[in-house]
């Protein structure tokens, strides 16, 4: 489940085994009859490819391990701190930053579809949309995060939180050790997608 190749394809996933292929045939099909603008796709695929991604949340992440009073304007109101970094837009207009600590670590879900802050991770990858995953990330959430490798200590509380239409959330791990006085950007190349959906930890550096 957590992982994203071929051979560990969902059972009930929709996308058909030459997803590209079938895409650019859609597309110039589109294109043909006049119904999608060259320019304008190509604009969107530049957008997803270089300005929205995971990228943006690490950003996030390490400005909040930095900087103490953007720390606190985050967990105030994050969808307004993450605006003011440029990132808002379809799937981020309310945003809510999970801490994760000694005690506590956060999970996220979507049970019902994919909800997912786009601005922040780019677009959710397949396991977050299994059913699998918004199925056992509620009811047995150690396990799941078992398989993606993260064994939490029995004295770390694991709280699960739904994302939906109204609210998605943004993970912000705990910052490792030996990495106090980092630049932004070093600091911003430790984090995963993954752990800020809650599904891993940022490991300290060797």
């Amino acid at each position: 489940m957590p992982h994203d190749h071929p051979d560990d394809a969902h059972p009930h996933s929709l996308l058909p085994s030459d997803p590209a292929l079938r895409v650019k045939a859609l597309e110039s099909l589109l294109v043909e009859k006049g119904l999608v603008d060259p320019a304008a796709l190509d604009a969107i695929i530049e957008t997803y490819e270089h300005k929205i991604g995971p990228q943006n949340g690490a950003a996030v992440v390490a400005r909040a391990w930095r900087e103490p009073k953007f720390r606190t304007a985050l967990f105030t109101d994050a969808t307004a701190a993450v605006s003011e970094m440029g990132f808002y837009g379809r799937q981020g207009e309310h945003i809510v930053a999970l801490e994760n600590t000694d005690r506590q670590h956060n999970l996220v879900v979507c049970t019902l579809c994919s909800c997912y802050p786009w601005p922040l991770l780019g677009i959710p990858p397949g396991w977050y949309k299994s059913d699998a995953y918004r199925a056992r990330a509620v009811r047995e959430p150690r396990k799941v995060l078992a398989e993606f490798g993260l064994e939490l200590a029995r004295d770390v509380a694991l709280k699960t939180w739904d994302s939906t239409a109204e609210i998605r959330y943004l993970v912000i791990p705990q910052q490792p050790a030996g990495t106090q006085g980092w630049s932004a950007e070093a600091l911003a190349a430790l984090v995963t997608r993954d752990a800020m959906i809650g599904t891993a930890i940022v490991p300290s550096p060797a």
